[in-house]
This record gives C-alpha cells, structure tokens and sequence, in this order.
C-alpha cells in the first residue's frame, strides 16, 4: 500500500471515529436551535429548518426568578473552592509520602491506594449521616470542605510519582542552606511541580463542574444550585420538558469545559506525560 493511499486510509478513519465522538455535542446544538415542535420530528438532522435563539433566551431566564446565571455563579464558586483545596491539600499529602520518613508510612500508603478502589456509593450514606449531624446540609460545606482536609487519593498518587522522579540532591542543597522542611516544600518541590498541578487542576475542575450526584444529595435550596441541578428543572417527567432551553442551557454549561481545555490542552498532556518520568 502506498504511503499517500495509508495515509488517506488513516486520516478518514480517525475523522471518521471524532465525527462520531462529537456528534451528540453537535446534535445537542442543532437541537438547541431548533423550535420545539422539530426537535424530535427529524431527530437525525444536524440542520435546523429555522433557527430559533429564543430558547437561549428562555433557558437564561431560569426558573421563579432565579436566572442560570446564579446557577452558574454557584457552580463557579464551588469549583474554585474545591479545585484550591485539592491543590493545597493534595501537594502536602503527596510530598510527605514521598519525602518524609514516618511510623506506618506503608500502612497508610496502603491504605490510600485502597480508597482510589471504593465506590463512592459505598461512603455516601456514612459521609450523609456525618454532614446532617453537622448541619452541613443545604450548604456548600460538604462539597468544599472536603477537598481541604482530605484532596483526592489519585491526585495524591500522581504527585507522588512526579515528586519521586525530582533528584533528592535538591532537598540537600536546600538543608545545607538552612531550609525547613515546610521551606523545601514550597520553595523547591512545589515551583517544580506546576505540570502536575495544572493536571490536577483541569481534572479537578472537570469533574466538580460535572458533578451532579453531590449537589443532588446535600442542596435543597434552589438559590444554591449549581448548573447540573438547574438543568435537570428544564425537566419533569410529570409535565413537559422544555426541550429547547434544555439543550440551549447543555451548549452553555459545555462553555467553561471548551474553554479550560482549549487554553490548558498543553499543560494536561504535560503533566500527564512527564509523571513518574525519572
């Protein structure tokens, strides 16, 4: 097989497999422009007959005065809170199970690799139980506070690997100059590690801007709703779903998502790359 027809071979497939990939995404945005009555008549078509910007209009305009714009503020709030603190806390567990000699190192080691392999479903009632006690409930204290004390067990193993790969020279150079162990930290380990947390950081964001099983489970208040939560008020099951500002609204929310990788593409594929790199 010639070179140009292997290569003709390779590109129509691979842009054959992303057209795939993307087609709910693009189908969701025909949806979204598409009148009510002609969402599901010619479902298959990625073309609207006419274009139809009231549904952004609409989807906006929220629900008993609250617009999606709170909703968005909320989901922006919560994910800067919890993207921070799972920095914060993150880095200092990794470097001390890289860096520092401690009685049942390996227990506790263990013991975070077990984690990484719980269902969340198994911690959801306990962690309930805990947060109702408290009167966390209805608040964002069980979605935030959380990733300041504990981080995240595979964002720990990450920065783990990538600490394990910095010479140790450094950390001796740094003593001999007079430098703590808290100094080490943030003065050697931590600029050094700014692929790793650009990594964490794109994850972290992700996956709490997406979260829809938190917000459901502790927030009652409709004021303090995130995005998921608000979309899911575009629809009832027992009425009519608003398909149309249901869509529009989905397009919006992808916005920060797009955003966030489009800027930050460089820094993940980095990250990821060069941990556990000696």
């Amino acid at each position: 097989m010639k070179k140009s027809t292997r290569s003709f071979v390779f590109h129509f497939f691979t842009i054959s497999i992303g057209f795939v990939m993307l087609y709910p995404i693009l189908w969701t945005l025909a949806s979204s422009l598409k009148p009510e009555s002609e969402v599901f008549k010619n479902a298959a078509s990625l073309i609207p007959n006419a274009l139809e910007w009231g549904n952004y209009v609409q989807g906006w305009k929220g629900f008993g005065g609250i617009t999606f714009g709170s909703f968005f503020l909320n989901s922006g709030l919560v994910t800067l809170l919890v993207v921070i603190g799972t920095l914060f806390s993150s880095s200092l567990v990794a470097f001390g199970f890289a860096r520092l000699d401690f009685k049942f190192k390996r227990v506790l080691f263990i013991c975070l690799l077990g984690t990484i392999m719980l269902p969340t479903q198994v911690t959801l009632i306990p962690q309930y139980v805990l947060f109702h006690n408290l009167g966390w409930v209805n608040t964002y204290n069980p979605l935030t506070l959380p990733a300041f004390f504990g981080g995240s067990a595979f964002f720990i193993f990450l920065m783990i690997q990538f600490i394990k790969g910095i010479p140790r020279e450094l950390d001796e150079a740094a003593v001999i100059d007079g430098c703590s162990t808290f100094g080490i930290f943030y003065r050697i380990i931590l600029p050094l590690m700014k692929p790793t947390l650009a990594t964490v950081a794109i994850f972290s964001f992700y996956w709490t801007w997406d979260d829809f099983m938190g917000p459901l489970i502790y927030l009652n208040d409709p004021n303090l709703f995130t995005v998921s939560l608000g979309l899911r008020l575009f629809s009832d099951p027992s009425s009519v779903t608003e398909w149309g500002p249901l869509f529009a609204m989905s397009i919006v929310s992808l916005l920060p998502v797009f955003i966030i990788f489009l800027f930050f593409q460089k820094y993940l594929v980095e990250g990821i790359s060069t941990t556990g790199l000696k």
